[in-house]
């Protein structure tokens, strides 16, 4: 049973019920009223830069970040604070570098981005079985963490409640994708921003008043809680028990610069915006959103960890996955009042939201991708049928995911979240890189690109520490441990990188010279976008 007062838990409950009518209710008045391309796959361009960026920071904002990156933080301090920033950097990256010129080339996918360079259908295809194994892992993740979210708040401890949660959890990420379309999507996830910011800030409110407003007392109450002292304010406590600790840190925080901000769910946000400065002011929105963000689960991680003390946050869950709720609710003191109780269940509902919204979202991109990339790419396919297939590949893709999240949700499921980071980083980021500013990239340049980064790191995770030969892997009876690092963007960032370049260089000079003359064709609708773009206006 959990520490929650019944009141806690009925509030919560009744907030979760009346999330999921009202997601619904918006999925279905805003979903698309007729079989229309743009409007299924973009929502007409017509969403406006702030609602453009609180649905890019929405789909930003996963359980990752509000769940693991708050464990960190809580139980490790100075490097969680560090890996957070790195987040606030990855979208800072993708702003700068790609978002214009992913707005400029793509239409609907990451792959007709790259199709712009390198038309053909093994492009397309291969574009599309990385947005999948790119994405399934995280889904999965974030499903079976609506599973232990309502068995912690709830405090049953029944396995079939929590199966029953996970296949009603993924069968609503499923009607939100196929209903909703890209427009429902995105203001599902502007209303979890909204929740999840306007709680957050309440709570971090509190926690910084019973401190005295003083940062500097709360983190120094968190550094005697973690039993740490002062090497919870330090570098170094995250992997402490690692052979290469400093490069293991250097490791996560390039998987989390290059990877996060250009996973397919996200970078797909940029083809929504109706021209290019609306994308820049989108991009500024999310920014500015994610990091009010980043400075609220600081708080609240660091207040769990001073109020209750590393020991009950690790006690809950060992890897500190229950900490910003844990530090929600010692937020309130012992005995939660009415409103008190309602405001807490705010919180869990706010979380509860962003595992529905975040799985939706990234349904919705892998469905996009394999109707769009894969079955439309043959001739003489209609709107209508490339549409009815958007709406069946997101049952085919949702299907599959719940069953992985229902055999998976009893173990370590963080190996799992790392895969999609280190696969955003070692195979799509070079692949965009690459394509987006390289005039001599060619179309062998870019698979080997996609299959080597991807093959690297599915090869190299099955070594990590994540997986066998640690109390907390995901195969704790087993010791197949091999890799030195917790993830694999030290070695697979590299090797994608390369993986094109040799690629690129082995094509041969006609290639080369080819791949010249169509990147000088297209720099001007890179650099400048296509002479007009179709907009209606913003909602």
């Amino acid at each position: 049973m959990t520490d929650f007062d019944g009141s806690a838990q009925s509030w919560s409950l009744v907030a979760f019920s009346g999330v999921v009518a009202l997601t619904l209710m918006l999925c279905v008045l805003t979903g698309p009223d007729r079989e229309d391309l743009a409007e299924f796959y973009t929502g007409y361009r017509s969403l406006s830069p702030l609602r453009n960026g609180l649905a890019i920071a929405g789909d930003y904002i996963s359980a990752a970040t509000v769940l693991t990156i708050g464990g960190v933080i809580a139980l490790c301090g100075y490097d969680g604070v560090v890996l957070a920033l790195s987040t606030v950097l990855s979208l800072l990256l993708l702003m700068v570098l790609l978002a214009e010129p992913l707005h400029h080339t793509g239409r609907f996918t990451m792959a007709d981005a790259l199709a712009r360079r390198s038309p053909g259908r093994a492009v397309r295809v291969t574009a599309c079985l990385v947005t999948l194994a790119s994405l399934v892992p995280m889904m999965v993740v974030q499903l079976a963490g609506v599973g232990q979210l309502l068995a912690y708040v709830l405090g049953f401890t029944d396995s079939a409640m929590r199966t029953g949660c996970i296949v009603g959890a993924g069968t609503l990420m499923i009607g939100y994708a196929a209903i909703g379309g890209m427009r429902g999507t995105a203001l599902v996830q502007i209303l979890k921003t909204v929740i999840l910011l306007g709680s957050g800030l309440i709570v971090a409110g509190l926690i910084l008043h019973t401190f005295g407003w003083s940062p500097r007392t709360l983190f120094r109450a968190a550094a005697h809680g973690s039993g740490a002292e002062d090497g919870f304010l330090r570098y170094g406590l995250q992997f402490a028990s690692g052979p290469y600790p400093g490069l293991d840190m250097v490791s996560t925080q390039g998987a989390i610069v290059l990877g996060a901000a250009c996973l397919p769910h996200v970078t797909m946000r940029m083809y929504t915006a109706g021209n290019a400065p609306q994308v820049r002011r989108a991009m500024s929105w999310a920014i500015s959103t994610v990091t009010l963000f980043i400075a609220v689960i600081t708080v609240i991680g660091v207040g769990a960890t001073a109020l209750i003390g590393r020991a009950g946050v690790a006690g809950a869950d060992p890897r500190g996955n229950t900490a910003y709720l844990l530090g929600s609710r010692a937020a309130f003191g012992a005995h939660l009042s009415r409103p008190e109780s309602l405001l807490f269940a705010t919180v869990t509902t706010a979380i509860f939201l962003t595992l529905l919204a975040s799985v939706a979202s990234m349904t919705l991109a892998c469905a996009n991708s394999l109707a769009h990339d894969i079955a439309a790419a043959r001739p003489n396919v209609s709107p209508v049928r490339e549409i009815a297939l958007a709406r069946l590949a997101a049952l085919a893709v949702g299907l599959p995911v719940i069953l992985l999240a229902v055999v998976a949700q009893h173990r370590s499921l963080q190996p799992l979240a790392t895969v999609s980071f280190c696969l955003g980083a070692s195979a799509i980021a070079p692949a965009l890189v690459y394509s987006l500013f390289w005039r001599r990239f060619t179309r062998a340049g870019l698979l080997c690109t996609l299959i080597g980064g991807t093959v690297s790191v599915l090869v190299l995770m099955t070594g990590t520490n994540l997986v066998s030969g640690s109390p907390g892997s995901a195969f704790p009876e087993a010791d197949f441990n091999w890799f030195p690092f917790t993830t694999t963007a030290l070695v697979s960032v590299p090797a994608g990188f390369l993986c094109g370049l040799l690629g690129t260089v082995l094509s041969g000079r006609r290639a080369t010279a080819r791949e010249r003359e169509r990147y000088a064709a297209i720099e001007p609708v890179l650099l400048a976008g296509p002479p007009t773009r179709p907009g209606r206006g913003s909602l």
